[in-house]
């Protein structure tokens, strides 16, 4: 949603997971609370004094919303529910799971990494409009340089260890230091439907591998 739904990549999008759901593949989606998101943290931030846990609360529903969006355009194969608690045991044949925010103080990245965990999934595809992961912020400078390959260790050093509603990093730290310990991998790639495709492929792809 970088302004209004994109309609467009969603019916690729669509089209893409359906593709590789005929050759037995199954998904987990979990979907951000992105633009929308912060548009509610702001309007409310303006009318009222609200803490960590007001802002949290509007991002988790607003990635509620989101992930039922995802569910309903997927509604013939999906699971029937969006799931809310990572934790939670999945029993299910279908082959695309919809997930959405849990709980404040928690990011979609950690509850993404949590159901990894449950699932007994080792990588964690994170797809945004962001490409790679820089040495430096790439809308302040100019010069940034895309890294490739980042070892949790280093890339906890670079982004910190606070998490706090609506911050935008690649990976949020929380989730970072979890997947960390759980020897989890994350991917962090931009929102080319072909270069996914070529992940899924086991082909060269752009991005990000951290481990």
């Amino acid at each position: 949603m970088p302004e209004e739904i994109d309609i467009d990549f969603l019916k690729e999008f669509r089209k893409l997971i359906l593709k590789y759901v005929k050759k037995g593949m199954t998904f987990v989606l979990i979907s951000g609370g992105g633009r929308s998101a912060r548009h509610y943290q702001h309007a409310a931030s303006k009318i009222a004094r609200l803490n960590a846990e007001d802002l949290d609360w509007i991002g988790v529903h607003s990635t509620r919303l989101n992930a039922q969006l995802l569910r309903t355009i997927f509604r013939d194969i999906a699971y029937q529910r969006v799931i809310k608690d990572p934790t939670k045991p999945i029993e299910t044949k279908k082959k695309i799971i919809i997930a959405a925010g849990w709980k404040p103080g928690f990011s979609t990245d950690y509850d993404a990494v949590l159901l990894a965990k449950n699932l007994g999934v080792d990588t964690v595809v994170n797809m945004s409009n962001v490409p790679y992961v820089y040495d430096k912020n790439p809308k302040k400078f100019k010069n940034a340089k895309p890294l490739k390959e980042l070892s949790w260790v280093d890339y906890i050093k670079m982004v910190g260890m606070e998490w706090r509603p609506g911050r935008n990093v690649p990976f949020d730290p929380i989730a970072s230091t979890e997947a960390h310990k759980s020897e989890i991998k994350v991917i962090v790639m931009g929102n080319d439907l072909k270069n996914f495709e070529n992940f899924l492929l086991g082909r060269k792809f752009e991005g990000t591998v951290i481990s």
